[in-house]
Parts: C-alpha cells; structure tokens; sequence
C-alpha cells in the first residue's frame, strides 16, 4: 500500500502518526521553529533529512526505547564507572556537543543530517530549556558527549560523538543512571541499532511509546 506524504504548511500540524508510511516517514516540509520541535517530539515525531532542501518528519513502528531499569552496563564499563575514568558535565558546552555530532562521518550516510540550520534550532531548544547536553571530559579536553530533548519524564536521545574509546557510551550510562534515580519513564532512542540493543534498548509498538508521552 503506497501512503501518500503529507506536506506541511505553516499552520502548526502534523498528521496522525498511524498515517506514516512502513519506513516511519510522516510528513515533509514546515520549519524548525521551537513550537513545531516542541510539538513534534510531544507527538512521537523527529525530524531526519540529508540536507535543508526538504524537511522530513519520521514516527517509526516500532520504537527503539532503553527503560532506565533495563540498562545494560558491561563488566569493563563498570570498572571505568567504578575508576571514575572520564569526568561527566551537563549543558556545559551545549553548542559544542552538537557540533562535534554533526562532523562524526557516519557508515553508509555521505552528509550529515545535523546541518547547520538544524543546530541553530537545537540551540535554540537548548536556550529554552528544552534540549540538554552531556559532556564527557579526559584531563580536562571533551572528549564525548550526547544530546536530545527533555520530555520531563522522557529524554529523547538525538545523536553522540566520541574521540575516545568509550567517551559516548559513559556518557550515555550515565545519564541513564541518573534518570533512572529521577523516575524518568524511558530514552526514546528512534530506531534500533546493534550498540543500543547491547545497552538494553528494544523495541516497543509506536502506540505504546505515545501513551508513554501522554
């Protein structure tokens, strides 16, 4: 069954989320504005594009997600927890993060999707309050770090860097650990990957994940 793509206009919308086509793709067009970011992520909706072109809006089914009680933290990964290996900011270098994110070369995807654009609206998001970073530091140079956006009790995780061996997923473990000790309710991690699967992530159907956010 072929799903036609509804386009955005700038009436602040989107479609239902079970209109999405079986890649997850929902809508195209519309802006980067705060309240469509806001709105969008309420809504178990991301944005995912190669470039500024054409906006592409995404609400796959299933959902990777990591509950925070479900995370997975190897035996060597304790002992670096354990030995305080790396040191672990939030929201110091917002701007930083994001960039850094953007610069990573990805397997199999020639650009970058964090264009410059969509850190000025993430930048934005951040100075609101929004969107929260996570720095993760070696003899005081970043080295690692992490971003998304803050539900309140859900924390949609958006990209991670690492110079070092393991610099992202310390990051990554804890923040989880102290969203854990914060009730927050799940990391919405989008889509699955092999590296979040060994952390504890899995899938869950796309209307459990909107109660989630409800």
């Amino acid at each position: 069954m072929v799903h036609p793509i509804y386009y955005l206009t700038d009436k602040l919308e989107f479609p239902p989320v079970h209109t999405a086509n079986e890649d997850g793709l929902l809508a195209a067009g519309g802006d980067l504005s705060v309240e469509r970011l806001q709105l969008a992520y309420k809504s178990g909706i991301f944005p995912w594009f190669d470039d500024d072109r054409l906006l592409l809006w995404w609400s796959p089914d299933p959902r990777m997600v990591l509950f925070p009680q479900e995370l997975k933290v190897s035996k060597s990964m304790r002992k670096l927890l354990r030995d305080k290996a790396f040191t672990v900011t939030k929201n110091k270098n917002f701007e930083e993060v994001i960039h850094r994110c953007a610069t990573v070369p990805r397997d199999g995807q020639p650009g970058t999707w964090i264009t410059q654009n969509m850190q000025n609206a993430y930048i934005e998001l951040h100075k609101k309050g929004f969107a929260h970073s996570y720095e993760v530091w070696l003899d005081n140079q970043l080295v690692g770090g992490l971003y998304g956006i803050d539900l309140g009790t859900v924390f949609c995780g958006e990209s991670m860097f690492s110079d070092v061996s393991n610099a992202s997923k310390y990051g990554f473990i804890t923040m989880v650990q102290e969203m854990e000790a914060n009730n927050y309710k799940l990391i919405d991690c989008q889509v699955y990957t092999q590296h979040l699967e060994s952390l504890g992530a899995r899938e869950i159907d796309r209307d459990d994940f909107i109660g989630f956010l409800k």
